[in-house]
Order: structure tokens, then sequence, then C-alpha cells
């Protein structure tokens, strides 16, 4: 996609005029020679890494200066992600990976959400008086999916030593990193359950018995001990490079983390969510079976584009058949800020989502109709239900055999029928209630190699730290159901509908594009908005992830407490008024956020020899890196 002076359309071009007015008007900076967007794009012909976090870029970009190749990089900005933003991902979290290796030629999938423990059945839960998983606490915790994911990528993909990729993050953790305001905000707001419940938390994150400020050294020295022992012992297995891996795993997997896991979940009562303390499932026999898998990825052909996603496990294919809706409106030189825009990916996204409700599940233990869902015919029946006016129901679609009803919640948690949702995302507010969000990285090395990636889970306000390990669990099964014959219930071994979403392109068959963003539900919103404006509009990278963004709530979120708000469009305030008036006439639910509130996208391609990135503004924290 050729660069331009923003053929996005007027409306798009004067709202980020305006805003980028107001800081020329208020600092002295140097000219960026593309006036619409807020930082050059990066270009060179060496590599790029892109990533939510600017130390973590700078780790990545840093070991590919080194020689290593872009899956060596990954591994390193991942490890350095789960220091520098804590409140974001951590140690035993969940990630799915989609990449493209040259040597193999083919884009694939690896799959590090970890399943469901062995003990963990609806029966269980509702024998504990529960109707849905907490979404914080021990009941949530899957087993841990990124260490096992990161070996194997750099096993199998990479070519350095585990030293090469892990040191940086111990060093961050044990001599310290600016903490960033979010992380701090984080704290500040679950200080109180640490206080009172969560010693262990406490005792890391309230260092001398205060919320650190922004910007404060803030140290993890448990964990940087962890990952200093686990490096220790890998390096006992002597100097070969795979047999050092293999024993990190043993020492994650069977050794000593495990082994740290089980015996606090057997032996501490957590206050959750629910307002009770509860122990944990998750075993030391349920980490060591578990194995990350490489599979294909989904894909749908749009135009001259093949866009790759996760399976039906993630949320991934939302994106892919919101473009099998949307193939059939002509979107050529549409303003991407205009109400016909945004209505059509609104109205398009409603449901797509609707049928991840009603049809997603882990396919290794339901099938799940995804070629229907996807299909040419199916499409063009439910893209006659996008009109002139928003629709305010769930309106899952019917695929004969297949599915389940939707059960939705109100803001007071009752469940209502189909049609009658309720309002309120959860955020940090009640004791222990959390919305955690997630980290992104997409990078491209010289060779042509790419990865992109969203790990997430573990959040510091996901459950108590493990003294031992200077880590918390994972929430993620609070995605799961606690109903019988759901796609998506809990079953042991089962694993949970991740709202992870990374994605690749290729682009008249070879490897074009690698973009993603954190923000749960909203991921494949913004994601698919971020598509459109760099094909129909003729956005740069950078200018797409600039440009004025929205996402809608309509549809049940994917955590605890399930609830979803009919008709709700969440829109940057940068979208020019006459929009969102003529928005409000179709009946959208209209909220105004702060004009740079909407996602945290990354990108980066591949064009011939060039390689190019791009980070979003907003937040003041992700940056690309490259030459």
């Amino acid at each position: 996609m050729t660069s331009s002076p923003f053929r996005g359309g007027i409306a798009c071009k004067l709202a980020l005029l305006r805003q980028l007015g107001e800081v020329a008007r208020t600092s002295m900076t140097v000219i960026n020679p593309n006036p619409f967007t807020t930082r050059p794009e990066i270009e060179g012909m060496f590599g790029v890494v892109t990533s939510t976090h600017w130390i973590a870029s700078a780790i990545g970009m840093a070991v590919l200066e080194k020689g290593g190749n872009a899956f060596d990089a990954a591994v390193a900005t991942a490890f350095t992600l789960q220091v520098v933003e804590p409140h974001l991902n951590g140690p035993a979290g969940d990630v799915p990976v989609i990449l493209y290796d040259v040597r193999r030629g083919k884009p694939e999938v690896i799959c590090g959400q970890g399943p469901a423990p062995a003990a963990a059945t609806i029966a269980r839960y509702r024998d504990l008086g529960l109707d849905m998983v907490p979404g914080t606490g021990l009941l949530a915790a899957c087993v841990p999916g990124m260490f096992e994911t990161w070996m194997l990528l750099l096993r199998d993909y990479g070519t350095m030593r585990l030293a090469d990729v892990l040191t940086p993050a111990i060093a961050y953790a044990g001599n310290g990193h600016p903490l960033v305001e979010r992380a701090s905000a984080t704290i500040a707001t679950v200080e109180d359950l640490f206080r009172a419940h969560w010693p262990t938390s406490a005792a890391i994150y309230l260092p001398g018995g205060n919320v650190p400020s922004p910007g404060a050294t803030f140290r993890n020295p448990a964990l940087a001990a962890t990952y200093a022992r686990i490096l220790k012992e890998a390096e006992s297995a002597g100097a070969d490079r795979v047999r050092q891996i293999e024993r990190a795993r043993e020492s994650w997997s069977r050794g000593f983390v495990a082994e740290a896991i089980d015996r606090f979940c057997r032996t501490q009562d957590v206050m959750d969510v629910s307002g009770a303390a509860h122990r944990g499932l998750l075993t030391a026999d349920d980490i060591a079976k578990w194995q990350p898998g490489v599979e294909a990825p989904l894909t749908y052909d749009y135009g001259r584009y093949t866009v790759c996603k996760a399976g039906v496990w993630s949320q991934g294919p939302v994106m892919l058949q919101q473009l099998a809706l949307l193939k059939g409106f002509s979107l050529e030189g549409v303003d991407p800020c205009s109400p016909d825009f945004v209505h059509l990916q609104v109205e398009c996204a409603k449901l797509a989502y609707a049928d991840r409700e009603k049809f997603y599940g882990d396919p290794d233990f339901v099938d799940v109709p995804i070629a229907t869902l996807l299909s040419d015919s199916y499409n063009a029946e439910r893209r006659k239900l996008v009109g002139r006016h928003a629709s305010l129901e769930l309106r899952p679609g019917s695929v004969e055999g297949f599915g389940a009803l939707v059960k939705l919640r109100n803001e007071e948690g009752q469940r209502l029928a189909v049609g009658a949702m309720g309002a309120g995302e959860p955020t940090v507010g009640r004791l222990g209630q959390v919305r955690g969000d997630t980290v992104h990285f997409d990078i491209v090395d010289q060779v042509g190699n790419m990865v992109s990636s969203t790990p997430s889970g573990g959040w510091l306000q996901s459950s108590p730290v493990i003294p031992e390990l200077g880590f918390c669990l994972g929430t993620r099964a609070q995605m799961f159901w606690l109903e019988e014959g759901h796609p998506a219930a809990l079953a042991p071994g089962k694993r949970p509908r991740t709202t992870l979403s990374p994605t690749l392109a290729m682009r008249d068959g070879e490897p074009y594009l690698a973009w993603g963003s954190p923000g749960g539900d909203q991921q494949d919103q913004w994601t698919t908005q971020f598509f459109l404006r760099h094909v129909h509009a003729g956005m740069t990278l950078q200018e797409a992830i600039d440009a004025p963004a929205w996402h809608t709530e309509h549809f049940p979120i994917s955590f605890w407490p399930r609830t979803a708000r009919p008709g709700v469009l969440v829109v940057e305030g940068r979208l020019p008024n006459e929009t969102i008036r003529e928005l409000e006439g179709r009946g959208h639910v209209i909220e105004v956020g702060p004009e740079w509130s909407e996602g945290r996208l990354t990108a980066a391609s591949r064009d011939g020899a060039r390689r190019r990135a791009a980070a979003n503004p907003r937040g003041m924290q992700a940056y690309a890196a490259g030459r």
C-alpha cells in the first residue's frame, strides 16, 4: 500500500488536523512530514519491532541487531512486557501467536491458551453456590500457557539461547524500571484489596506500604529470582541450546514453578469477586500434562488479501465474519469517519459477535460450524439484517444442530432474555472486581519472518502473588459458561474461548501485514477498523492507527459478570460532530469518550525489501523501532 497524503476522507482529515493543531499550539516539536499522523511511520530494510511498551520494543530491536531472528526478538519482547506492564500481562497468563516462517513458507498459529484444570467441573462450581466463574482469585485459573509457548517458539523457530532472550527481563525485574502511569493507577484501585485480603501482593506492589507513583523505579526481586533460577537450571543441562530450553521447560512445568503453584492453590483461601474465599483447583499434574499446539490459521479472502486468525477457541474469527459481511457493501473511497462507514462496521460487528456468543468453543470438545459462519450464502442472509437504523437486539444466526441459547445479565447480575440486555461493563470498583487488559507486539525481520502476538492474563489484579515466584495466576476461566450444553461451557481440560486475537494478512499470496491491539472484546473491532482504513482509504499504518476510532458494547462481554449494553456505541471525541449526530439519528446510543482513548494498536509490514511499523500514540506508551 503506497503512502499518500491521507486519501482517507475529508472528515477524518479534518478531525485529526484539529487535534494535532491543539498540540502544535502548545508545544515546540520537530515538524512531522506527514501532517495527518502523530509520529512518523518507521521504515527501513533491516527489521522492525513495535509493541505496547517502549522498553520492550527496544529489547526486541536489540535482539535483531545481535543477529537474532523475529522469533528470538518476540520471546525477548514478551518476557520484557511481563515485567514492564504487570497490570496487563504476567508469567502465568496465556497467549496466541500467529507467525510466518520463511523456511516453512506458510502462516501458522501457536495456541498458548491453557485449559481448565481436571477438577474444574460445572458441578464443582455449583456446589460452591456459584453460577459464574469468579473474575478474580484462584477458582478462575487455567493452566498457564505463556512460558511453554515462548519455549516452543524459541526452540522450533528461533536461533538464540535462553540467556539471550531472558536476561533483559531478569535485569528489569531485579534492577527496576519506570512504572507507567496506568500500572500505578491499577495498583491504587486494588490497594484496599491487597491490604485486607492479598498480603502477598501488597508485599510487592505496595513497596514501603505505599502505592508506587507513576515514573517510580519499580522492582520485583522475587520474579527476577524465579527467572534467574530457571536460567541457571537450564544452563546446567550443558551447552546445547535445545537441551537448555528443554531443561527450562522442566523447571517450569514439572519442577519448582509447578510445585509452588500447586502448593499455593491447595493451601490458600483467597478472597475473590464472589465475596467469599476459595482455594484453587489447578494442580502440578494439570501443568505437567499440557503443551501448546501448532495449527493452521483460519483464513478469509478479502480482495487481494488473505486474512489469517486463530481458531474458534479464540474470538479471532469474528473479524473474518465482519469482512464476510462487509464484502457485500461498497466501501472503496468511503470516508472512514463518515456515518455510513461507522454504521456498517458496527452493525456487522454486532452480527459477528452474536454468532461468537452462540457458536464458539474449544473445537476439541464441540463442533463449531465455522465453514458455514464464513460462507458467502450464510453471510448474504445475515447481511440483510443490516439496515439504516441501529439494531438494539442480539441477533445470532441459525445453523441447524449447532449453538446454544445465549443467556445474558444486566448490571445487577440478573438474567435476561436475548434482546433485553442490561448495562454495565466491569471495571475496577467493587472489592476484587476488575477488568484486565493485555499487551501486543508485531515484528518483521530482514529475511521476512513475521510474528504477531497478544499476551495477556496473570495481571497483578488477577489473584494474589505466589510469594516464592513473584507472580500470580491468570483468570481466563471466567470466560467459561456454567451452562451444560453451551459450546463454551466449562469442562476439565477444555480451553476457554479467549478474546486474544493477533492478526496476519497475506497480500497477493505473499506475507504482508501483522497487527493487533489489547482491549478484550474490542480487539476485533479495532483491528477490523484499522484494516478497512488501510485497504479502502489508502491510509499508511500510522494514519490508520491515529484515525478516530470507536467500539460497540452491544453484545455480552467475555469477562465477569458477562453484561451487555444494547445499542451502545462509544466513540472518540475526535469523531466529527456531524457523524455523531447522524449516528444518533440512526438509533445508536452514543457515548463520547476522550479524544485519544480507543485502542492500543500496533502494526508491522513487509513490502518487498521494505519493512514498516507503527504504534499507537494513545497512552504515550507504545513505540515502534526499526531501520
